[in-house]
């Protein structure tokens, strides 16, 4: 005898239990809640792209960001923050002209900023990794059950809000707390995939053998 999914979960076609947000596009953004949202990243520059990519979301769909993606590394020198800090005005006008990224002068600006913060951030804490995994939340702050009555209300935490102040007097800029913890539900530091979708189980597995960067393995 077959049950309704819980809520926020659909089935695809393919039988496999999802977060009803992935559900619109039964592509690009299925794979990408299938293999990489909240699996969780300790490589610098992927962590450094996904920043700047929440903050070109302001305002928009993840799905128009998703969809540019690649054209945006192509802009962006594959997101290597040592490279994009070296980008100057004539790279401005460049990007204001590049109509396959988002052309928004205080977003393109503020991604070359946030290079140069995070070059700095690099050489104070050694690594990107090492340092936004220190906000990884206790599973005390967490909620017990992950449902979607419980999360669709959280677009900011504690934790997120600690992050956000803290990017902020180090420099950095479009990093408020909700887009912080779009940052953290996507790069792996909570696990938001719901109670009934077929990749939270492995989602967590993937956080139990990952070695965080800056800790002892315990």
């Amino acid at each position: 005898m077959s049950s309704e999914p819980p809520d926020g979960i659909v089935v695809g076609e393919d039988g496999v239990a999802r977060c009803a947000w992935s559900g619109g596009d039964p592509g690009e953004y299925r794979r990408y809640h299938d293999t990489e949202w909240g699996y969780p990243v300790v490589d610098d520059v992927r962590l450094f792209e996904k920043l700047c990519l929440e903050g070109f979301q302001s305002g928009l769909s993840w799905l128009t960001i998703l969809r540019k993606r690649e054209c945006f590394r192509a802009a962006f020198a594959g997101f290597d923050f040592r490279a994009v800090a070296g980008f100057g005005a004539a790279d401005v006008e460049r990007l204001l002209g590049d109509a396959a990224i988002v052309r928004h002068r205080g977003k393109i600006e503020s991604t070359i900023n946030n290079a140069g913060r995070c070059v700095e951030l690099v050489e104070a804490e050694g690594s990107l990794a090492a340092y936004v995994w220190q906000f990884e939340p206790a599973p005390a702050e967490r909620p017990a059950r992950f449902t979607w009555e419980v999360l669709r209300t959280v677009a900011q935490t504690d934790t997120s809000r600690r992050l956000a102040r803290d990017l902020k007097r180090r420099g950095w800029t479009y990093v408020g707390p909700t887009t912080v913890y779009a940052f953290m539900q996507a790069m792996g530091l909570v696990n938001d995939h719901l109670e009934g979708c077929d990749c939270r189980a492995p989602v967590a597995v993937a956080r139990d053998d990952l070695r965080v960067p800056g800790r002892m393995p315990v």
